[in-house]
């Protein structure tokens, strides 16, 4: 089995946000690779990482990055791949600054940005452009989606069993 989304983030410490794309591709079937690259530290490798991914079988990359967030964009600069950032949250701008960052990219390097420590967000992006050409994700997304609104269903259910003496 070959991956076929790529998670990559600045550092470990970034785990425990992009960790929600690894479980959701996980329960979705969908293989996936993750390995940590920083556009500063490291940018020969961010760069050989990026020029490779797609004649790997990479057909989506999920970048996270905190602070000055240059991974996504040093990506996207260098592949033909679809590139979703994810803004981490900071200690200094709560993520704000992250945010900026991957979304003002140039035009011809576009990242698709979801929310600051949004990693489950790009997973299910990364999903629903993945599905556009498989019908087995497809009906997996479809399945999931609904499951979304079963939960609500199943809030609404037992929110109106509480009772409150001036609840209608």
């Amino acid at each position: 089995m070959k991956p076929i989304v790529s998670i990559i983030m600045g550092s470990t410490s970034d785990l425990p946000v992009m960790e929600k794309a690894c479980q959701f591709f996980e329960e979705m079937e969908i293989p996936f690779e993750v390995n940590a690259l920083s556009a500063h530290r490291t940018p020969a490798e961010v760069s050989e990482f990026a020029r490779s991914a797609a004649g790997r079988g990479i057909k989506v990359i999920i970048a996270g990055a905190g602070m000055a967030a240059a991974l996504p964009g040093v990506i996207a600069a260098e592949t033909p791949l679809p590139v979703i950032g994810v803004p981490i949250k900071g200690s200094c701008l709560e993520g704000l600054d992250a945010t900026l960052a991957i979304l003002q990219m140039p035009p011809g390097i576009p990242v698709a940005t979801v929310a600051i420590n949004g990693a489950q967000n790009a997973a299910i992006l990364a999903m629903q452009m993945l599905a556009l050409g498989d019908k087995t994700l497809m009906k997996k997304l479809v399945a999931y989606k609904a499951g979304l609104k079963q939960k609500i269903v199943k809030a609404n259910q037992e929110l109106e069993k509480l009772e409150y003496k001036y609840k209608c």
